[in-house]
């Protein structure tokens, strides 16, 4: 029974490190379900090629934190899988169905642990706090940095052809009356894609370009929207 109860332990301790990985990488700035999706997939010790995993190994902060959980990956499952092996060898039919219902019965509370809610925000408050005094991680709580629980928002604009904004500078859009602040544009060179970071009131915005916006949710609808339904026709040529 040891064998058995030291599984559940290490099963118990990966989820928890898997848990931890996924919150740091989240305070970094990516999405929760990238994270959670990101930190699984390094514990393991799969690897997909995707838009996601290029930016987490161009960024420094999460390479780190990939490259413990790989670590620790490769021997939690290693030591997950020994020790599964002793739970069972050399028991009689009866002691295995036994362990086996004791193992089924563990893993069950350990997944519903794991998915509470209110146990994952303890968990995020909890490892918050002993990332940013036991480590050098400058990590960031970017959801209460740039107010989204206060109702601001981060949001993708693409520039259409029919656009009222194409082929106008951005100081000519006048967005800071609205509240609106312009952080980057991703823009398209043949089969790249070119990030322009902070642009100046000087650049043109052009058909394709993907505007990441910062601002109240409700104010990048009303004036990317709202303007280019009542925006004036230009006059017909005769």
């Amino acid at each position: 029974m040891i064998a058995l109860f030291s599984l559940l332990v290490i099963v118990l301790l990966s989820i928890i490190a898997v848990r931890i990985g996924s919150i740091a990488l989240e305070l970094t700035g990516l999405s929760s379900e990238v994270a959670s999706f990101q930190a699984q997939s390094a514990f393991s010790g799969v690897g997909f090629t995707t838009a996601e995993s290029e930016a987490i190994v161009s960024h420094f902060l999460r390479r780190r934190i990939i490259r413990i959980l790989i670590l620790f990956g490769g021997a939690g499952i290693t030591t997950s899988m020994a020790t599964l092996v002793l739970t069972f060898v050399g028991q009689s039919g009866q002691d295995v169905a036994m362990r086996a219902e004791f193992l089924l019965l563990g893993l069950l509370v350990i997944f519903l642990m794991a998915r509470s809610k209110h146990l994952y925000e303890f968990m995020r408050i909890v490892i918050t706090k002993a990332l940013e005094k036991f480590t050098r991680l400058h990590i960031y709580d970017y959801e209460r940095l740039f107010g989204l629980e206060q109702g601001y928002a981060i949001t993708k604009i693409i520039v259409k052809a029919d656009s009222w904004f194409r082929d106008k500078r951005i100081k000519d859009l006048k967005l800071e009356l609205e509240g609106i602040l312009i952080l980057a544009i991703y823009r398209r060179y043949k089969r790249t894609i070119k990030l322009i970071g902070a642009p100046h009131g000087d650049e043109v915005l052009k058909a394709g370009d993907e505007l990441i916006c910062y601002a109240k949710e409700e104010a990048v609808d009303d004036l990317f929207l709202q303007k280019q339904k009542i925006a004036p026709e230009e006059p017909k040529e005769a």
